[in-house]
């Protein structure tokens, strides 16, 4: 396949039943900042000391203010709908129906992370017009330590030419 046959089949909308099931799909890296970490406080109202105040953070057993959580979970939303497969789904997409998530080690400033896209499942809903993907966002820091690990639950439409009545 020549380039642009590439660049023209990543440009076509995928519904359904067209998601690419347990692909793993990378972003590129993204450094967290100071920057961002304040501006997240202002924005969400969470000035907990642990990330806006480095004396008191250094008192604690991470050694030093983190970033938040729905800060790391935020940016690893908005790296993922970057991807190709994902500006390629957003035709279908209908919304979202849930995200769970734990952080099992912390992000700090300073740290570049990238996050791996996985759809694991994919069932159709009674209707049969539409579609529940399950998808993975893992996010690595640059020593490839996870910072987060959460599932998410899409509502997407099927192409009308699948649906049977």
């Amino acid at each position: 396949m020549n380039g642009d046959a590439v660049v023209e089949a990543l440009c076509q909308p995928i519904y359904f039943d067209d998601i690419p099931l347990q692909q793993v799909f990378t972003t590129p890296g993204r450094t967290i900042t100071e920057a961002d970490i304040i501006g997240f406080a202002g924005i969400s109202g969470d000035f907990n000391p642990l990330h806006v105040d480095e004396h008191f953070a250094r008192s604690t057993p991470f050694g030093g203010r983190i970033a938040h959580g729905l800060l790391v979970l935020s940016i690893a939303s908005g790296m993922t709908t970057r991807l190709p497969v994902f500006a390629a789904l957003q035709p279908a997409l209908l919304g979202m129906t849930s995200v769970t998530c734990s952080w099992p080690a912390p992000t700090r400033i300073g740290d570049t992370l990238t996050i791996d896209l996985v759809f694991t499942e994919a069932t159709v809903t009674r209707s049969g017009t539409k579609g529940l993907v399950t998808e993975q966002r893992t996010a690595r820091n640059q020593d490839g330590v996870v910072v987060l690990e959460s599932t998410w639950s899409l509502l997407v439409a099927r192409n009308a030419g699948n649906v049977t009545a």
